[in-house]
């Protein structure tokens, strides 16, 4: 069984998200999208917000699974089982990070490779950094995010705005 993690913060999932989670598990028999905790950021939702957000957006897919983690990415992908990891890009500026992330991974478990999955046109510019900043000002996020949190997303933002 081909195994593949699709690891990020998903603060809050972005249609972006959703496009790399559809096409990636049309790629793998499983794909395990794991929130990973990242102490460089400061989450608005709580892990088991996003996570619970990821489940709901994503139950449509039957080989998709929802994990979280705060360890390191190439030690969760050995246990796991998995042969790869699945990076979305947006940009030319997302590859040098994500390339140096690649090669630490790879040195770290040699036995996981690391595909970038180009994000469709329409979410390039897409962040959920945007989503938050647009929804704390009371603009509207149904362009940018999944109809399942959209409501959700925006009450939250204004309450905690």
């Amino acid at each position: 069984m081909k195994i593949a993690i699709y690891p990020g913060s998903f603060d809050p999932v972005t249609l972006g998200h959703l496009d790399i989670i559809e096409r990636a598990s049309a790629l793998f028999d499983k794909l395990i999208v794991v929130v990973m905790h990242n102490v460089a950021k400061s989450p608005m939702f709580t892990v088991e917000e996003r996570m619970e957000f990821l489940r709901r957006t994503t139950s449509r897919l039957s080989n998709v699974e929802i994990d979280a983690f705060g360890g390191l990415l190439a030690g969760y992908a050995a246990q796991r089982g998995a042969c790869t990891i699945v990076k979305g890009l947006r940009a030319m500026s997302d590859f040098e990070y994500e390339f140096q992330m690649a090669l630490t991974n790879r040195k770290l478990n040699p036995n996981v490779d690391t595909i970038f999955l180009m994000t469709s046109a329409e979410y390039m510019y897409l962040s959920s950094s945007m989503v938050k900043d647009i929804a704390l000002h009371g603009g509207k996020v149904a362009d940018f995010v999944p109809p399942e949190i959209e409501e959700e997303i925006f009450h939250r933002m204004r309450k905690d705005g």
